[in-house]
C-alpha cells in the first residue's frame, strides 16, 4: 500500500536529495516548510547551501506540473506542496501556540483525518530529524519516523573499529612470529577483512599469549608492524590501539587516516606528534596544517574582537594545548615564538580551507564528527599530490543540529573508505588523560 510522507524542514536541510528516497509514495511538503527553507537560503554555511539546493530542485519540478496539484517524480512517487489542511482546530486543545512545528503537525493530522474517511485509506507518516517533533506526533496519534536513508551505518550495526581479535592455536602464533607474515584469508576463508585492518591473534588455550599485526593493502596477508615502539616526538604509545594509530600515522603508503575515540584517548596528541616528526625530523612533508571546524562550518567569526589569529585562538585552543605539551613550553607566549620561528606549522579554521589545493602537506582535521558528508568531500578534494590527511573525532560527541553518530561526515569516511587501499582506520578506546577523565567519559 502506498503511503503519504509529510516532511519536516530539517529532513530537507540535512539532505536535499531526500526527496528521491521515498520510492513510489506521495511526498507532502507543508507550505510552512517552504517558509522555513526560504529563511535559511541566505546562510553562508552548509544549511544555507542545502536550502538553496532544495529550492532549485523544487523549481525544476515545476516544469512537469503545478506543485500544489502534485508532480510525478522519476522514482514513480508524487511530490506535492500542501496549501490546504492548515486548520489548527484539531491541534488547539493539545498544543495552543501556532509555532511552525505545530503547523506542520496540523497538516499531517488533518491529512490523516481525511484519509480515515477515504475508501482507500493510506497511512500518513511524519518524517522528522527532531526527536521532540516525533514525540509530539506520537502524542497526537500520528505515525512518526526519523529519516534514516542518510545513515551509512545501520541501527543494528556498529562503526568499523579498524581492528579485530581472532582466536587461533599456539602453532599459528608461533608460525606467524617465525615467518613474520600469515595468510589470513586461508586461515579464515569466510571472514570479512579490510585493507590495513589490524588483527590481534589470541591463543585459544592461553589468552595471555597473543600477536599483533596489520593486513596488507589487499587485506589478505597479516604482517608485522613496520613502525617500532620508540617514542614519537617524545610520545610513547601507552596501549595497543595507540600503537596501531602510530603505525597508520607514520606510514607514507596510507595517505588517508581516520581515528575515532572518546575524549582523552590521545587522538590529537598522537596525530600532532606524528606530524611533527615527519615534517621536522624526516622532512617528508613541507608543512603541518591543523584545522578544526567552527561549528557550524563556514560560520562568520567577524563578531569576535581582534585580528584573524586572535579570533581563532579560542576555537583552536585545544590544538595549542597539545602543542604546548609537545614542545614542553614553560611560559606564556613561548609557543607563539616557537611556531613563528619554525614557520612549518599552520593552525586554521576550516572556514579558510575551501577553494585551496594543498600539496605536500601533513593535514590534521580535528572534530571531524561535526562535518557533513558534503563538507568532508570538500575537504578531501583539497588534498594535493604528496599530502597525507588525518580525520579524527568522537562520533558520540556531536554539536551539529542535524547530525548524529550514524550520518556525520567522519562516520561516512570511515565506512566508505574501509575497503580502500589508500585508507586506514583505528578506534582508540582506552583513555590515557587521567583515571578521572576515563571514568567521566564512560559514566557520563
Amino acid at each position: 500500500m502506498k503511503k503519504i510522507y509529510v516532511l519536516d524542514t530539517n529532513v530537507l536541510l540535512q539532505d536535499p536529495l531526500a526527496l528521491f528516497t521515498f520510492r513510489d509514495n506521495e511526498i507532502v511538503i507543508p507550505a510552512v516548510v517552504l517558509e522555513e527553507i526560504d529563511a535559511k537560503k541566505r546562510n553562508m554555511d552548509e544549511i544555507g547551501r542545502n536550502a538553496r539546493h532544495v529550492a532549485r530542485l523544487l523549481d525544476s519540478f515545476r516544469k512537469s506540473g503545478r506543485l500544489h496539484q502534485g508532480v510525478t517524480l522519476e522514482t514513480g512517487g508524487v511530490i506535492r506542496v500542501e496549501l490546504n489542511h492548515s486548520s489548527f482546530q484539531h491541534m488547539q486543545k493539545h498544543f495552543h501556540e501556532m509555532t511552525n512545528d505545530n503547523r506542520i503537525l496540523a497538516v499531517a493530522l488533518n491529512l490523516q483525518a481525511e484519509q480515515r474517511q477515504s475508501p482507500q485509506q493510506r497511512p500518513v507518516i511524519l518524517v522528522s530529524k527532531d526527536a521532540l517533533m516525533r514525540i509530539k506526533a506520537d502524542a497526537l496519534g500520528l505515525n512518526a519516523e526519523d529519516f534514516l536513508s542518510d545513515r551509512v551505518v545501520r541501527e543494528d550495526s556498529s562503526i568499523y573499529a579498524g581492528y579485530e581479535k581472532l582466536t587461533v592455536t599456539s602453532e599459528v602464533i608461533q608460525s606467524y612470529y617465525a615467518k613474520r607474515s600469515l595468510n589470513i584469508r586461508q586461515l579464515f576463508p569466510n571472514h570479512a577483512f579490510f585493507p590495513h585492518q589490524f588483527i590481534v591473534l589470541k591463543d585459544g588455550l592461553n589468552p595471555s599469549v597473543s600477536a599483533l599485526g596489520k593486513l596488507d593493502a589487499d587485506g589478505n596477508t597479516l604482517e608485522m608492524l613496520v613502525v617500532d615502539e620508540d617514542p614519537v616526538w617524545g610520545i610513547k604509545a601507552r596501549n595497543a590501539q595507540q600503537r596501531m594509530a602510530f603505525e597508520l600515522l607514520l606510514r607514507t603508503d596510507i595517505p588517508l587516516v581516520t581515528m575515532t575515540g572518546k575524549a582523552g584517548t590521545g587522538k590529537t596528541l598522537l596525530a600532532l606528534a606524528a606530524g611533527l616528526v615527519q615534517i621536522e625530523d624526516l622532512q617528508r612533508y613541507k608543512k603541518l596544517l591543523v584545522a578544526r571546524p567552527i561549528v557550524p562550518l563556514g560560520k562568520d567569526i567577524g563578531f569576535l574582537p581582534g585580528e584573524k589569529e586572535e579570533k581563532l585562538r579560542p576555537w583552536m585552543q585545544p590544538i595549542y594545548d597539545n602543542l604546548e605539551f609537545l614542545f614542553n613550553t614553560k611560559k606564556a607566549g613561548d609557543l607563539d615564538k616557537i611556531l613563528a620561528g619554525m614557520g612549518s606549522i599552520q593552525v586554521e579554521a576550516l572556514t579558510y580551507i575551501r577553494g585551496r589545493s594543498i600539496p605536500g602537506q601533513y593535514i590534521i582535521i580535528d572534530e571531524a564528527q561535526n562535518l557533513t558528508k558534503h563538507e568532508v568531500k570538500t575537504i578531501l578534494t583539497r588534498v594535493g599530490e604528496g599530502s597525507k590527511i588525518v580525520l579524527m573525532g568522537d562520533p558520540e560527541q556531536i554539536d551539529h543540529p542535524y547530525l548524529d553518530e550514524s550520518n556525520n561526515g567522519l562516520t561516512y569516511v570511515v565506512e566508505l573508505f574501509k575497503h580502500v587501499q589508500l585508507a586506514g582506520h583505528i578506534k582508540l578506546e582506552k583513555g590515557e588523560r587521567s583515571v578521572l577523565a576515563q571514568l567521566a567519559a564512560d559514566l557520563l
